[in-house]
């Protein structure tokens, strides 16, 4: 188990996320979390790292620069991050006792979570042994993104989350609607529904001449059912998902073990 329930007065928060050091959904978060506790740092990518997933970067080495007070930025991915920022920013000094990955520019729900740099931050520091969040806003084409959403109720989902404790492992997965913050449905605790982005894709000529193939943001829904995120975020509500680090398959590892003996 965690450290949880945490004293947010007292916690010391780390804050990252794909969307880089300068995006808007890392100054809603930042807000959110000085709200939470004086104690906040920021360890940031210096540029875009959108569906970056877990990867680390090991075939070149990283450049950690202090750019502000508990500002830092790193030339690599959000794993760079926090690794970087929990073994080597506090290594002589109190490690976070909360990370927070956000807020990204998009939803992560379904399958987009395979892809996610946002997702996979919070990842990283579950495996160091901290506690994370990552959270998502939603938003439809061509629309304003509705940052003040999460604003007004980014602090109340994250006081609930950590007034309980998780299992080792596990780390929350929280999606903010496409809708004004008094049109919020509600919090629910849901599972991940099914859609995958890729399927459409778009081959084009250069001025040059070659073709390439641009990955379309086409997704197809296929599990929508009112208990997935999917459906919650779709229609005006908040999910918040648990995500487990052991892919394990219980069931098939029985099944396979008596096919080998």
């Amino acid at each position: 188990m965690f450290e949880l329930p945490l004293d947010l007065s007292k916690a010391r928060i780390l804050i990252t996320n794909d969307d880089g050091i300068n995006a808007t959904g890392l100054q809603v978060l930042e807000k959110i979390a000085r709200s939470l506790s004086d104690d906040v740092w920021v360890v940031a990518p210096e540029a875009e790292q959108s569906a970056a997933s877990h990867s680390l970067t090991i075939h070149r080495p990283l450049r950690l620069k202090k750019v502000a007070e508990r500002r830092y930025t790193v030339d690599g991915t959000p794993t760079d991050c926090v690794l970087l920022a929990i073994n080597h920013v506090f290594k002589d000094d109190k490690k976070p006792t909360l990370v927070l990955s956000g807020i990204n520019q998009g939803s992560n729900i379904g399958e987009d979570v395979t892809y996610s740099g946002t997702i996979a931050a919070a990842m990283e520091a579950t495996l160091l042994g901290v506690p994370a969040i990552a959270l998502s806003q939603h938003f439809s084409n061509g629309t304003p993104i509705k940052w003040q959403t999460p604003e007004r109720w980014g602090a109340e989902v994250i006081r609930k989350a950590i007034a309980v404790a998780w299992p080792k492992y596990v780390l929350l997965n929280v999606n903010f609607p496409a809708v004004e913050p008094d049109q919020v449905t509600g919090i629910q605790v849901v599972r991940h529904g099914k859609r995958k982005i890729g399927d459409e894709l778009m081959e084009r000529i250069d001025p040059r001449g070659r073709p390439y193939i641009w990955i379309g943001a086409l997704r197809s829904e296929a599990d929508v059912s009112p208990d997935t995120d999917i459906h919650v975020v779709f229609n005006g509500g908040i999910s918040v998902t648990p995500l487990f680090l052991d892919l394990t398959h219980n069931a098939t590892l029985q099944t396979l073990k008596q096919a080998f003996t």
